[in-house]
């Protein structure tokens, strides 16, 4: 089958595509790398040329922003991007990545993923939605970006990583289906502090510093320290432990 992946280039989107053109299907790009800006005014026109013939479309972009305006305003104009190219080019099938718990923390970053969810929801193409917890590498992107002058900072949050390719192959497992809507959670096998992930992940990669665990402010912070973006009771378990992707690092 062939299969268009909206993101194709990033962290997820490698791994995607990777998974899908290994198991032979027919992979199409939709990225800025790939010369198709979904927010440009001639993106639904360029997208529907790309993914003519696919039989479904995975959408795993992103933005990097934690403002809630902006986040809405990317993952709304975006995904009706996607869908009116996908109904221009007669794709059957829009598989969206989400993240757990959005809904019960719907601000910041997390205030787009929900009105991606509404989009795609009212969007006239039969869909499947999954929700999937943080990637093992969200200990490196928060080591990265949080950080004051030399110091950085670890923010309390309860959570419960996932591999990133277990992830792609779970998406690609539902490419390979008829639409689903919602389907189960997806995570990691194990609980994790977000503290003690950061920790470990500096210590393997060399960093001797002070890492000082943060309490985020507001209703999103207290999110991250309470459990509500922990998956529900039915969720997918994976396999990978946090511990042994660290292993794998070295």
């Amino acid at each position: 089958m062939r299969i268009a992946i909206a993101g194709g280039t990033g962290l997820l989107g490698g791994r995607l595509a990777h998974e899908a053109e290994g198991r032979g299907h027919e992979v199409r790009l939709l990225s800025r790398a790939a010369g198709i800006d979904l927010t440009a005014p001639d993106g639904i026109s360029s997208a529907a040329t790309r993914i003519e013939g696919c039989d479904a479309v995975l959408d795993v972009l992103s933005i990097g922003t934690q403002n809630g305006a902006a986040s809405i305003t990317f993952f709304e104009s975006t995904t009706r991007a996607l869908l009116s190219a996908e109904e221009r080019a007669g794709v059957t099938h829009h598989i969206a990545l989400s993240i757990v718990g959005v809904d019960r923390a719907p601000s910041a970053y997390y205030a787009g993923k929900v009105a991606q969810e509404r989009a795609v929801q009212m969007g006239a193409i039969p869909w499947t939605i999954l929700r999937a917890t943080q990637f093992h590498e969200f200990a490196a992107q928060m080591f990265t970006v949080a950080s004051r002058g030399p110091i950085h900072l670890a923010p309390r949050m309860r959570t419960q990583p996932i591999a990133a390719d277990e992830v792609a192959r779970h998406l690609v497992d539902l490419a390979e289906m008829p639409a689903r809507g919602r389907v189960p959670d997806l995570a990691g096998p194990r609980e994790e502090s977000l503290v003690d992930m950061i920790r470990r992940y500096a210590r393997a990669t060399g960093h001797r510093g002070w890492i000082p665990a943060v309490s985020l402010p507001g209703s999103f912070g207290r999110a991250m320290r309470d459990g509500r973006l922990l998956p529900a009771s039915d969720a997918t378990i994976g396999r990978q432990s946090f511990t042994e992707w660290i292993a794998s690092l070295r």
